[in-house]
């Protein structure tokens, strides 16, 4: 027998982490989340941004919380681990969305560029799915959504350190999903395309960029955050519960020429 709809897509009694939640997409998922019925806690590094978003959550009757934190930095890793839980229980759903992204050309890049961009886009996201994925797999039902780009499978606009790290978040998904999906944990990555967010603002002050981009979507547009809210639903909620492992594009075609 089918579910009906809103029992498919409800997160009633689910707890979501979203790293990156104050702002772009990150924030965009962390009310997609709690509209849904979860709760939802939020890590940013800017206090600012993260108070101004739990307002809005809080606005819209959504229960949520905020961690102040560096994902570069390992003690702050440990310490939402462990404070995470304190607010809402377990956490039933991981979103890897934060990232460092320096895009100097391949030969400008410092080993400290290298080093900050993997601490926070793939050891971050290694070590938060370490604790939280065999915890949800004893549960027996869990969720973890990565954040790719399109430089996890094409070099693009000084890839470069970027490159390197949304190419290991995609394996990094299968991983995950080979090791618990066998009890009930799915995990996948979304691909996006180019969006119009603070994270891409330097490359959208480069004159012509934006339209070029735009030109190359199928859509004739670039994307927003809003973009986003429909797949990672389908992804978090029991309508996503046979869909593991993959790398999913939102992209507006711009991935298929």
């Amino acid at each position: 027998m089918i579910s009906p709809a809103n029992d498919l897509f409800s997160l009633a009694g689910r707890t979501a982490l979203v790293t990156g939640g104050s702002s772009g997409i990150g924030r965009t998922i962390a009310h997609t989340l709690g509209r849904a019925g979860a709760a939802v806690v939020i890590v940013a590094r800017r206090t600012e941004h993260l108070t101004r978003t739990l307002g809005e959550l809080h606005d819209h009757a959504i229960s949520a919380a905020a961690i102040s934190a560096d994902l570069a930095d390992p003690a702050d890793l440990t310490r939402i681990r462990d404070q995470a839980p304190t607010h809402f229980g377990e956490i039933d759903i991981l979103v890897n969305n934060a990232a460092n992204n320096i895009r100097h050309p391949m030969a400008d890049l410092t080993d400290d560029d290298y080093h900050q961009t993997m601490a926070v886009n793939v050891t971050a996201p290694y070590l938060l799915g370490q604790h939280f994925g065999p915890r949800m797999a004893r549960r027996g039902w869990g969720r973890i959504i990565n954040l790719g780009s399109q430089q996890s499978h094409r070099a693009f606009g000084d890839s470069g350190a970027y490159g390197v790290s949304k190419a290991a978040i995609t394996g990094l998904t299968r991983s995950q999903a080979e090791a618990w999906s066998p009890h009930g944990v799915c995990a996948n990555t979304i691909i996006p395309g180019f969006v119009l967010t603070p994270l891409t603002e330097p490359a959208q002050a480069i004159p012509g960029r934006v339209e070029a981009l735009a030109a190359r979507s199928m859509t004739g547009r670039n994307a927003t955050p809003a973009d986003f809210a429909g797949i990672t639903l389908l992804l978090a909620s029991d309508a996503g519960a046979y869909i593991t492992g993959q790398a999913i594009c939102v992209d507006g075609g711009f991935s298929v020429h």
